[in-house]
């Protein structure tokens, strides 16, 4: 009678976002094909968005979590995951699926996402950390591994019509952008750069940036990286109608396009700010705003801040890719 230990993997799903008997079928032949013993499996629900039943997956001694979903479940899954020294899979089914996105995971393949989930490399990368202090003094911390976001950018998360996001994906952010556009108000903060003086800033949009591309070809970040040990800050503050087509022009076109080659890089120079587009970097970033503005953690809104302190932590979480060919 053999003694050996078999792998086990738990599958954390959301069932709105999945085709359950399809991820089923997938992931039992990659069980059976890698010698792992059968996964357990936990779906998520309004009341446990991930946390919970990744807690409990943990308590198991899993070898591999595997998150299907969408950004929001995939951010809740990895907070749960944090301090534990357990890959994660990522079966991207959402509508954005920015870590995926940034990490060349395939997005439309669900058979090849699971296979590289059981068979693939593990790749270290930075976790955004947050707390968050509300309009009654109170505090709570979160993870984040894309992006955290304040004003414009905030407010058009908000403002999404989740019943058109369920039918027309990415698209319905255009609405939301139209709507948040027509919004006079500005942050008006005070923030510190790791160690560096404090400082006093009126922009209409504020991102934190682990990774910086968007879907539709959008690259909102072009120096940023998962596994540098810094975030990217990204603040606007555009003059007028002019002022927004020159923002518009840098992140779609110049970082979107040009800056994707290595040629284009050379031909777009060194990154420059402006006084519509602004970037920083830092390891570090504390801000306090003059009322209680809304704020975004990986795509899903987590109501109002009166001040913040975010910082990263270097490759605090291991991720599993497809390996890699030379």
């Amino acid at each position: 009678m053999s003694d050996v230990t078999l792998r086990n993997a738990a599958v954390i799903y959301n069932p709105v976002k999945v085709d359950l008997d399809a991820l089923r079928n997938a992931v039992n032949t990659e069980t059976a094909a890698g010698g792992w013993s059968e996964s357990v499996w936990f779906e998520t629900s309004v009341d446990d968005v991930g946390q919970g039943v990744t807690a409990k997956a943990l308590q198991l001694g899993v070898d591999l979590i595997i998150v299907a979903g969408g950004d929001g479940t995939v951010r809740a899954v990895i907070e749960a995951v944090r301090g534990h020294d357990v890959p994660v899979g990522l079966i991207p089914s959402g509508t954005g699926n920015l870590l995926a996105r940034n990490l060349d995971i395939t997005l439309s393949d669900m058979h090849e996402s699971v296979r590289a989930a059981f068979t693939g490399e593990d790749r270290a990368i930075d976790l955004g950390m947050i707390r968050i202090e509300r309009d009654d003094k109170s505090r709570d911390e979160h993870a984040f591994v894309v992006m955290a976001g304040l004003g414009l950018d905030a407010k058009m998360i908000t403002n999404t019509d989740e019943d058109l996001k369920a039918k027309a994906g990415w698209a319905a952010y255009v609405k939301a952008i139209v709507k948040s556009l027509r919004d006079p108000d500005e942050l008006h903060m005070r923030f510190q750069i790791n160690d560096g003086a404090a400082k006093r800033a009126t922009v209409h949009t504020l991102i934190l940036g682990n990774c910086g591309s968007l879907p539709a070809n959008i690259l909102l970040m072009p120096e940023a990286v998962l596994d540098d040990g810094l975030f990217d800050v990204m603040m606007t503050r555009p003059g007028g109608a002019l002022g927004w087509i020159r923002v518009w022009v840098k992140v779609a076109w110049t970082n979107g396009i040009v800056r994707r080659t290595k040629a284009g890089k050379a031909l777009a120079g060194e990154q420059k700010n402006d006084g519509d587009l602004r970037y920083e970097t830092g390891s570090e970033f504390t801000a306090r705003f003059s009322r209680p503005e809304e704020i975004e953690l990986d795509g899903d809104a987590f109501g109002k801040a009166v001040a913040f302190k975010a910082w990263i932590e270097p490759s605090k979480l291991r991720i599993r890719i497809p390996v890699t060919t030379a």
